[in-house]
C-alpha cells in the first residue's frame, strides 16, 4: 500500500504535466530505466561485483571452513558422548556452544561487512548510471525518465542505451 501511495503524487504530476502541454506544442517526452538490468549488465556494475567478491572470498573460505570444523567436531561428539564420563561431556558441551557463538558472531560481521561494502559498490553504479541517463535525456530531450513503474511500454524503455553507453566510457568508472 505505502508503494501505491508513493506514486500516486508522480501519477498526478504526469497527468497534470500532461494535460497542461498545449496540443500544438511539441510531445511529452517519457523514457525508463530498469536499474535491476543495470546493475546486472553494466560493466562497472560487473566489475564492482567481481571486486566484492575477491575483497571478502578469504574471510568466506575462513567461515566455511570454520563451519565444516565446527560440525566434524559435534558428529565426533555426537559419537562419542556416551562413553564420556558426565564431567567430559559437560566440558565438551561448553567448549562447542563457544566455538559455535564465535563461529555465528564472525558470519553475522561477515554478512554485515559484505552488507555495507555491496551498498556502497552498488551507490557508486547509480550515482555513475545516474549521470548517464542525465547526459541521454538531455542529449535525445527527455522531458522524464523513470526509474521506478508499475507497467512501461517496452518502447520507452532506454536501459539498453544506458549500459551502452556506461560500457563505452572506459571501465564503467
Amino acid at each position: 500500500m505505502t508503494s501505491l501511495s508513493r506514486h500516486i503524487p508522480l501519477v498526478v504530476l504526469l497527468g497534470s504535466l500532461a494535460a497542461a502541454v498545449p496540443a500544438q506544442a511539441q510531445e511529452f517526452k517519457a523514457g525508463f530505466v530498469n536499474t535491476d538490468r543495470v546493475f546486472r549488465e553494466a560493466n562497472s556494475a560487473k566489475a564492482a561485483q567481481a571486486k566484492l567478491e575477491q575483497e571478502f572470498a578469504k574471510r568466506e573460505k575462513e567461515l566455511v571452513d570454520q563451519g565444516n570444523s565446527l560440525k566434524n567436531a559435534t558428529d565426533k561428539f555426537e559419537r562419542e558422548a556416551p562413553t564420556m564420563s558426565e564431567s567430559q561431556r559437560v566440558s565438551r558441551q561448553r567448549q562447542l556452544a563457544d566455538q559455535d557463538r564465535d563461529f555465528q558472531r564472525k558470519r553475522r560481521e561477515f554478512q554485515e561487512d559484505l552488507s555495507s561494502r555491496k551498498s556502497e559498490e552498488l551507490a557508486q553504479v547509480l550515482e555513475r548510471a545516474n549521470r548517464v541517463v542525465k547526459q541521454v535525456a538531455e542529449t535525445e530531450k527527455f522531458d522524464v525518465i523513470l526509474q521506478e513503474a508499475v507497467y512501461i511500454n517496452p518502447k520507452l524503455d532506454i536501459t539498453d542505451k544506458v549500459i551502452k553507453a556506461m560500457n563505452s566510457a572506459g571501465n564503467g568508472k
